[in-house]
Formats: structure tokens, sequence, C-alpha cells
């Protein structure tokens, strides 16, 4: 098209990750020509971040587990807002996805006997992660990169950002966007677009996220009309890194208390044991001992209190520092070197199961995991909400438009059990991208939207370069790092009513400061320029979680109220939906849950 750097595809996936690749994967089985865009290089991806397994119900170290244990956890873990027949599909496919990343080359953990050896993980009743040491995400990406970097019908743009999202009445049509080396405009023509660009994290001051997290679907899918929904729901991972500063939220993963690994106090004492939910008193160990003899795959023992749901565990380390049994930087104490006196091996037994864990603490903060407890405190990890989808085949609210992976919400409820994101890639990636080749070969020509697609592209550039020409304005890393701060002070892992109102005003103030914030230099490589347009969809994010949140008065899950600390039965009967309103406003409604079916809701009843 006159003007910029044209391409043409059947589906355009926007995120190379894991459900962006399985997305690539499955559209190109089906004969689409795919376009596959990344923010960053290709198999850098967030994903290699993704470290403690891939929940899948094999079976193959506790024989009692099966589809039907793992879509009653999934949705206990939800605090049951999830989207129930994403749960069933869920842990019905996940089996099968794994074993066929087996099959393309993943080399998972084994067994004596040679099946893919599982670990115990939050929120899991059986051992259920599948696992790769804790580089799970990293061997899931080299294999889904390696299966797809020879398919002739997938070319990859790299180092390429999307800006807007092209359409045609009320269809999507492709998308616009900008190479991050040169600064070229780029346009895409597609007859279906497959978001899968991950979270929020970079809304936030403390957050294991990688620095391509910046809202990027939810942002586009949002000013293309799409519903989002349940985005109060924001996860904090119980254990992250806090000291040195420089690697402060960096991610210890949850394998390390899969493994055997336990939290304590200041005093020395394994505090987690003070507060067990009654839901999960029958699964938790209520001694030492006990919680032990199940991480070494005891059927007869029960979990310990460490391995309950991520959002308990995170309260249950901050009431610690709030009381004043805290670790020295404001964190606890995660231990995994008390295992010698259970293993004579244990140094080599750690190396071998937390490489990665070992070498990251060896490296950044001179601990050594084998010999020292480890520092840790929560850090934002994980969005539960995101873009509304179709369960069966993922498309959004607008016709043409799917979501697969963290971008995505309805399978996790309101929080996520650690392992269902890699599974979820892979089941979710799959149908999003099988469901947007069928419907790019039903949908009508392409030739028919050139000028509306012309028209957008043209107001999309004007947008992107206003900052070049404004010479005087705000730097726009200062308005990022405002509403880093803001976010993770008002609305983190405990929030009130005062504090969310105080987010909302503050993010109004700072999108009338993104509007004026001006960039030096050239489009070649210009971070400056690229934290400009990343604020459009960081302040989007931000306000629809502050939005959600001030109309959620309970606690449930992920979201903790300090004004309404119990749950509200009425309010756990339905899923909070944002839109754009006619008038560009981000308007609130409630959606009731959908009845689930006799047959589901009796195996909930059967696995309590």
């Amino acid at each position: 098209m006159a003007g910029y750097e044209t391409h043409t595809y059947d589906v355009l996936v926007v995120g190379a990750g894991g459900a962006g690749l399985r997305a690539a994967i499955a559209a190109a089985a089906q004969g689409a020509r795919v376009g596959l865009v990344c923010k960053s290089l290709l198999g850098k991806a967030h994903t290699v971040m993704a470290e403690g397994g891939a929940a899948a119900a094999l079976g193959n170290v506790d024989d009692r587990d099966n589809w039907r244990v793992h879509f009653a956890d999934t949705m206990r873990g939800g605090a049951y807002l999830n989207n129930w027949r994403m749960a069933e599909l869920h842990a019905q496919e996940a089996p099968a996805r794994v074993r066929e990343l087996e099959a393309w080359g993943a080399l998972f953990d084994r067994t004596p006997d040679g099946r893919i050896l599982q670990r115990n993980f939050g929120g899991h009743r059986y051992p259920r992660l599948a696992h790769v040491g804790d580089r799970t995400g990293l061997e899931m990406i080299r294999t889904l990169q390696d299966h797809s970097v020879y398919e002739p019908k997938i070319s990859v743009h790299m180092e390429t950002t999307l800006i807007t999202l092209l359409r045609s009445g009320n269809r999507v049509v492709g998308g616009f966007g900008y190479e991050r080396e040169k600064g070229g405009f780029l346009l895409f023509r597609a007859k279906a677009v497959v978001l899968a660009t991950g979270g929020i994290g970079r809304a936030f001051q403390i957050t294991s996220n990688s620095w391509e997290y910046t809202g990027d679907g939810l942002g586009l899918a949002y000013r293309a009309g799409a519903e989002l929904m349940d985005m109060e729901f924001v996860q904090f991972h119980p254990t992250g890194m806090i000291w040195p500063p420089s690697v402060r939220g960096l991610l210890v993963t949850e394998g390390v208390r899969g493994e055997g690994g336990i939290l304590k106090n200041s005093e020395g004492r394994r505090f987690m044991f003070d507060n067990i939910p009654p839901l999960y008193q029958s699964h938790t160990a209520d001694n030492p001992e006990e919680g032990w003899r199940y991480t070494q795959g005891d059927k007869n023992a029960r979990r310990p209190p460490e391995l309950l749901t991520r959002d308990h565990v995170a309260r249950m380390i901050m009431r610690e520092v709030k009381a004043g049994r805290g670790s020295p930087h404001g964190g606890v104490y995660l231990d995994i070197a008390w295992i010698k006196e259970k293993l004579p091996n244990a140094a080599a037994h750690i190396q071998r199961k937390l490489p990665s864990m070992y070498h990251q603490f060896k490296q950044l903060a001179d601990v050594d995991i084998t010999e020292q407890p480890m520092e840790i405190g929560p850090t934002m990890h994980y969005m539960m909400g995101g873009i509304k989808v179709d369960a069966e085949s993922q498309m959004s609210t607008v016709p043409g438009l799917f979501a697969a992976g963290e971008c995505a919400a309805g399978l996790h409820g309101a929080n996520r059990l650690g392992g269902n994101s890699l599974s979820d890639l892979l089941v979710f990636g799959n149908r999003a991208g099988e469901y947007a080749a069928r419907y790019a070969a039903a949908a009508p020509p392409l030739e028919a939207a050139d000028a509306d697609m012309k028209a957008q592209a043209d107001q999309a550039a004007q947008e992107a370069l206003a900052p070049f020409s404004r010479s005087r304005g705000e730097g726009p890393f200062q308005v990022q790092q405002a509403l880093q701060e803001l976010m993770q002070n008002n609305a983190g892992i405990v929030r009130t009513q005062a504090e969310l109102e105080t987010a909302r005003a503050g993010i109004a103030e700072l999108r009338r400061r993104a509007e004026h914030v001006a960039v030096d230099g050239n489009r070649g490589y210009n971070p400056g320029w690229h934290t400009a347009l990343d604020l459009r969809n960081l302040l989007i994010v931000a306000e629809a979680v502050a939005t959600a949140a001030v109309q959620r008065q309970e606690s449930r899950g992920a979201h903790f109220r300090d004004d309404f600390p119990a749950k509200d039965d009425g309010q756990g009967l339905y899923n909070s939906i944002v839109a754009r309103g006619a008038g560009g406003a981000m308007e609130f409604r409630r959606q009731p849950l959908r009845p689930m079916p006799a047959e589901l809701q009796q195996i909930i009843e059967e696995m309590k």
C-alpha cells in the first residue's frame, strides 16, 4: 500500500511467546499464510521466564490425578469466577498438548521408567507439573520455535511493535506498526488477528515481567472495541528476589517450594502453619514432617502450607513483614538448604532440580541456596483478567480478533494456579490459531477494506510521530515511572477505596501529561519514542484495573480489599467487564456468570 511497507497474510499473530508460536503453528497447519510479529527477537519472549512447569493431569507420578481433579482445582483456585468451559477444555486437552510438545522434542525430566516427571505446585492436589528442571518455559520456546521456524507458511517480523488494529466495518482486517530498529512503518493486511502479547507487569513498580509487558494486546483490543474482563485480578507471586535492588522483583520459581522449600520469618518460624483457609484444611499438612513426605511423593501425606494458592501465600508474607518479623530488606526467608537434614546429597540434588535458581542467587546475590536461605518478597507476576474471549474459539467480542495466553481472560478466574499458565498457552494458543485460520478462510477479500486501512494507518502514523514535533515537554520515562509508583502504592496486594480512587485520579492526570510528552532524536532505535508509544496501552490497562477494583467491594482470589476483607456471595456471581464507551470514556458493567452444567458441578462437589 502506497507510503508504507505492506504485508498480506491470512492470519496475523501478534506476540511470539508460547501462545503466539502455538497459534502460528496451528494456523499454518490449517493452510493459512501466517505473519508472526514479535516485539523482541524471536526466542526472547517472556515465556522463557516461566520456570516451574506446565500443569497437565498425566497421572505419571500419582495415578489418582485426572482431568476432573485438575478442573476442580482450577475452579477452586479461581474462586469459581472462571469461565467453566475454558477450565474444562484446559484440563481435558492439556495432557495431549504436553505430549505433543514431547513428540516435537521437548526434553522433560523423567521418572525412573521413562515417563514425563511431574512435581508438586501450589493449589494442585497431586504432582501435576511436567517440567525441565526450573527452565521449562525456555524449553517450551525452544521446542515451539524449532517446530515453526522451518514452516514456509510462517513469516516472522522481529523487533516490530503494533500500534493499532485496522478495522473495516465491525471486523478487524489487520494492524499497523513500526520497526523498532529503524523506525519505519509497516502495514499488515490480514483477515484475522491473534493477540498473544502477554501481560501488564510494567504498569507496576515491582514486577517479575520483562520490558515487553506493557499491556499492548489489551490496549489494542480495547481501542478496537473489544471488551476486557476481570481486570481487578492481578496476581502477585509470593516469591521474588528483593536484594540487591538491581534485581528486585526477579522471579523465584514456585518449584523451590515444590521441591521442599519452606518459608520462615526473622524468628526462624514457619509462619505458613498459622493460617490455613478452611477450604484447604483437609488437604494441607499440619506438621512439617508430613509436608516433607508430600514433596517427596508420599501419596498418603498432605501438602505443606507453602503450596497453598499464591494470593494466600503473598498475603501471609506481607503480614509477617508488617508485624516486624520480616527479613532485613523487607521480605521473608525461603529455605531449601534445610533439606540437608533429610538428604545426604542435598547440595547436588538442589543444583540438579533447580539449576537456574542456584546460578541466579549465586551470581546476582552472592547467596548459595544449598547452604543459605533466600530473601524473597511478593512481586507483580501475572494478569488473570484480559480480553474477553469465546471459550471454544478464543475470538473476542470483535469479529476477526482472537486472543490467547495471558492477554486473554476467563480460564483462571480470580487467581491462577501455578503451572496453569504454560498449559494455557499450549491449549488456547492452539485453539486460537486453528479458529483464526477457519475464520480467515471464510472471510471476504481484503481489497474492499484497503481504503479504510490506509485512512486509519495515516492517522496512526500522525499520532505516533507527534512526540517528535514538541519542542518542549515532559519525558515519557518520568510519566511511566510515576504510573508504576501510583499503581504499586494504590492498586497492589492490599487495596482500599481511598487508594483506588487515588489511583484513578492519578491515572487521569498522567493521561494528560502523556499527551504532551516530547522525545528527541530520530526514529532509529529510540527508547524514548518507544516508551511514549507504550504509555497509551499502560494507561488503559491501569485505568481498567483501578475501575474494576473499585467496583468489586469484597475480597476474592488475588483481589484483596482491606475495607471489605470477606467474600460477598452476591459479588461472586458476576464477571467485571470494561469497554470503551461511545464518547471514548471507559465504561463498567457486571456480567452474570453462566450456569455450570450439572455434571461439572457434581465434579466440584465430589472433589471438595
